[in-house]
């Protein structure tokens, strides 16, 4: 697996709405978070080849409803330090407060 991570600027009031978007229909997703700044969210994919990249970003990150731009970084180590810090475990619930499908 290979990770992409993208900044998501979002049509006003909809990054919300995005980022589930993104957690119930991508399985690709690993990680949204909200952000400040020039973009609205921040998203980690983990996708399985560099050459899927391009493919994912234009043909499919970007018909999200809500979505006006992404700004996309590609990871060239993957999991620099695998084992989590207890204090960073990962949560189960998203933005909302949902519980995400496993």
């Amino acid at each position: 697996m290979k990770a992409i991570f993208c900044q998501i600027k979002c049509e006003l009031t909809k990054a919300f709405d995005v980022a589930a978007y993104l957690v119930d229909n991508f399985p690709e997703t690993a990680e949204v978070y909200s952000t400040s700044g020039t973009y609205d969210l921040l998203a980690k994919f983990e996708l399985p080849d560099e050459r899927s990249y391009g493919e994912f970003v234009t043909k499919k990150l970007q018909t999200v409803p809500g979505i006006r731009d992404t700004y996309s970084i590609v990871a060239f180590k993957f999991r620099w330090n695998p084992e989590p810090k207890p204090e960073f475990e990962p949560r189960a619930e998203d933005m909302t407060g949902r519980v995400r499908k496993a």
